[in-house]
């Protein structure tokens, strides 16, 4: 994903004046030392707020420090909860297929806000979840089951994607419906 946030490079002029300006008990340095530590661990892939506390923590950082890094963090745009759930929903139902339900659960378990997961489950551009659901029956089931095991190994794949019950029965009737 790219994130169009400026490189860490650029930041480091924006980071002294705040690091200075700081209201809390954290010492610059650390701030500066934790604020390189943020810009590795993000150099992989975005990260909400509650996984970069959390990393910064386990490598020893006070909270005052985590605290000082993360708002930086923040008011520099590398870290927005929000853009993290548009982006993780929509790669996660473009790539892997995954329902509604499976999309909440993993960003709620990743520290976003119940109101920014809703946002970016009701993407309207997302398609909707049924046509997802049909996608993938049709990709892994080109011809309908027409026995139970089948139909039972059907379902169990869209329920462990994380489509609700009931449209993944409504999904399952659609792709047999078509079929005949």
């Amino acid at each position: 994903m790219t994130t169009g946030m400026p490189s860490p490079q650029h930041a480091e002029s924006a980071d002294a004046g705040s690091v200075g300006s700081s209201p809390g008990g954290e010492r610059p340095d650390a701030v500066a030392e934790a604020l390189d530590r943020a810009y590795r661990y993000l150099a992989s892939r975005d990260r909400t707020e509650r996984e970069m506390r959390t990393h910064l923590e386990r490598v020893g950082f006070d909270q005052d420090t985590v605290e000082g890094a993360v708002r930086i963090l923040i008011e520099l745009e590398y870290l927005d909860d929000a853009r993290f759930a548009a982006r993780f929903a929509q790669d996660t139902r473009e790539l892997e297929a995954w329902g509604a339900e499976r999309i909440e659960r993993r960003l709620s378990a990743l520290g976003v806000d119940r109101d920014q997961i809703r946002a970016a489950l009701a993407d309207p551009g997302a398609g909707s979840e049924l046509d997802r659901a049909l996608a993938l029956l049709r990709k892994r089931f080109p011809a309908p089951p027409d026995d139970r095991r089948g139909r039972d190994r059907a379902l169990g794949v869209l329920l462990r994607k994380g489509y609700e019950p009931d449209l993944a029965l409504e999904a399952l009737a659609a792709h047999a419906g078509a079929e005949r």
